[in-house]
């Protein structure tokens, strides 16, 4: 039903108050995070009140947007408690809620109004019909399954009004949009109430009931195999053909990720988003984009279902590793404009002699090598090695708070599963 193409919102993941922040100030309009309960990441960091309260006026004064995930599968003692909670929102400030559950989304209906609802992709929206009854029910924004490639995208806009949302970067879930028991039934710990543990991930080999102990790789390998693994989702090479399906929001997953992640995939689609709309006609991507999300802790990547169903080059099968081709080491506090020095928190391991590429919010990188750095104290250091230590170093060139410092990485594979760089 809409025909016009506009410019969409660039929606970016929030684990905490600090990657809210780096989120915005790399060029996110919009930010998604969780409370301390009712979401999806129940490990993810999420936000106290208080932290909200101070998110959503960071995020406000600069024009922006802040989602609240409350899309777990309910249960009765869930739907009983979460109604102050969703009040408590309203005073916060937040612009909307995100829920899966047709109960707890009347709730919000009847009793919080006020309250903007966007349907999570937790619901399964993967036919124009299930959009057009969110839509007659009065949801503001649905987001789609991921299970969906660009023609039944551009199907669903054709005959819908309700905002359509989308992912278009990182991890993709093996099971159905989502819909999860696996940890469930290894762990104990329910992936549909916020506590995957994401045994998807894990290494697994055979095992016959008569012969305990004795473990048979699925396929001829002696890492085992991972058949679980998906790739990760990675759309930005073909950001006009999602610009061109008309969706509203796109959508970059990561909450568990590190600010260097949410800062560099933010930048890279910024970027690709406004470069598309300056020139529609002779837009083309550019591989310093490409590049930029190759620096940032990834599996390899992959369109998911955009053109085609997937298949067997979707997966990896004989690791669980991440890629990188930089390492993030620093973030910038502070400078000082006459004496040109700025002060450092050190997050990995900091040496003289090091070339440091400086990463900023809103002007080009620059690389500069470490020639003198200094403690908290004024005495002059040779290396940093202890996490968060208070660093000075003079600059080549100004720099704002909240810049990136990075290094190229002498290996490009990561041997050890992290979500955290920070």
């Amino acid at each position: 039903m809409q025909n016009t193409i506009k410019k969409p919102e660039l929606l970016a993941p929030a684990g905490n108050l600090e990657k809210l922040k780096m989120a915005i100030l790399y060029g996110a309009d919009a930010v998604y995070l969780g409370g301390k309960r009712f979401g999806l990441r129940a490990y993810g960091g999420n936000f106290s009140k208080e932290e909200m309260i101070e998110g959503v006026k960071f995020a406000h004064e600069r024009g922006r947007k802040v989602y609240v995930t409350a899309n777990i599968f309910p249960h009765n003692n869930d739907i009983n408690e979460i109604l102050p909670y969703l009040q408590e929102l309203v005073e916060v400030g937040v612009d909307a809620v995100l829920v899966s559950d047709i109960g707890l989304f009347m709730l919000i209906k009847n009793e919080v109004p006020n309250l903007e609802v966007h349907i999570s992709t937790q619901a399964n929206n993967t036919n124009w019909r299930a959009v057009k009854a969110w839509q007659d029910l009065g949801a503001e924004r649905v987001v789609l399954a991921r299970e969906l490639s660009f023609a039944e995208i551009k199907e669903i806009r054709e005959k819908t009004d309700v905002e359509l949302e989308m992912f278009v970067h990182g991890a993709m879930c093996i099971s159905y949009s989502g819909r999860c028991l696996i940890s469930n039934y290894l762990t104990g710990r329910d992936s549909n109430r916020g506590a995957c543990t994401q045994p998807c991930r894990w290494k697994y080999n055979l095992t016959e009931e008569k012969r305990p102990g004795q473990f048979f790789p699925v396929t001829e390998d002696e890492n085992g195999t991972y058949f679980f693994n998906s790739k990760d989702m990675c759309l930005l090479p073909y950001l006009k053909d999602i610009i061109e399906c008309g969706v509203d929001s796109l959508k970059i997953e990561g909450r568990m990720k590190s600010i260097h992640y949410v800062a560099s995939v933010v930048s890279a689609y910024r970027h690709a988003i406004d470069s598309y709309f300056e020139n529609p006609e002779e837009f083309t991507i550019k591989q310093e984009w490409i590049d930029e999300l190759n620096k940032v802790s990834h599996r390899e990547y992959t369109s998911g279902f955009s053109y085609h169903k997937t298949s067997c080059d979707d997966q990896i099968y004989n690791t669980t590793s991440y890629e990188h081709t930089s390492d993030f080491v620093g973030l910038v506090l502070d400078y000082d404009e006459e004496t040109k020095i700025a002060t450092i928190q050190q997050r990995n391991h900091l040496t003289v002699g090091q070339e440091i590429e400086f990463f900023q919010p809103d002007a080009p990188l620059f690389k500069q090598t470490i020639t003198e750095m200094f403690n908290d104290e004024g005495i002059s250091i040779e290396v940093a090695p202890h996490p968060q230590q208070i660093i000075t170093m003079k600059m080549d060139k100004p720099v704002v708070p909240y810049t990136i410092l990075r290094r190229d990485v002498v290996t490009e594979v990561v041997t050890e599963v992290v979500t955290e760089e920070n």
